[in-house]
């Protein structure tokens, strides 16, 4: 018998070759965002952003993507936050977007891990240990911009920023139940990108 969790695992997989595939477009104007494509930008972005760190660190990089899309500040779905500034060299958000690498995971491991903690995030069956954080940076650099936040609270190797108290919030309602949220862990097994 296969696993829900295996099959969703699957069309995330699947979501994830198709964005990679698919040409850059805004869904701003759509009412109609596609959870798979979502929960697939949304590991990406745990996956090249924090891969390698703690599940505290992932989840904390996850976290900030969401509480974009709940603040009036940033796009309200996770493709647009994740592609905000475009592709162009270091005018996007998020610096795996816009780094000119190659977009294809390559630690099936990680990438699975990275797969189960965005859909763990995207349903709302998480804590955010960033505490409603819209900012972060390495701690291998000091942006100019991180200053007006005053001090950062550091999680592994990112330091994260809430901003200010008065900022704009997009109101939002989980429809997340608890037994949608009790899920296993990751299958041990699983081959998300078909080729790879």
């Amino acid at each position: 018998m296969i696993s829900r969790y295996f099959v969703r695992s699957v069309v995330a997989g699947a979501a994830v070759a198709a964005l990679l595939a698919a040409p850059m477009r805004s869904r701003a104007a759509s009412a109609d965002v596609d959870d798979g494509q979502e929960i697939a930008c949304l590991a990406l972005t745990i996956y090249y952003e924090a891969r390698g760190e703690s599940e505290s660190g992932r989840l904390a990089v996850g976290h900030v993507v969401m509480n974009r899309t709940r603040s009036a500040l940033f796009p309200a779905n996770v493709c647009d936050v994740v592609r905000e500034g475009g592709s162009q060299r270091h005018r996007c958000q998020f610096s795996w977007w816009c780094d000119g690498l190659s977009d294809r995971p390559k630690d099936q491991t990680a990438l699975r891990e990275s797969l189960w903690l965005a859909e763990e995030i995207y349903r709302g069956c998480t804590r955010d240990p960033t505490a409603g954080a819209l900012w972060y940076h390495s701690t291998a650099v000091k942006p100019s911009w991180s200053r007006s936040f005053g001090p950062g609270k550091r999680i592994d190797r990112h330091v994260f920023y809430r901003g200010g108290p008065n900022r704009p919030i997009r109101a939002s309602a989980s429809a997340t139940t608890p037994e949608q949220c009790r899920r296993p862990t990751p299958p041990a097994a699983a081959t998300l990108l078909a080729g790879s």
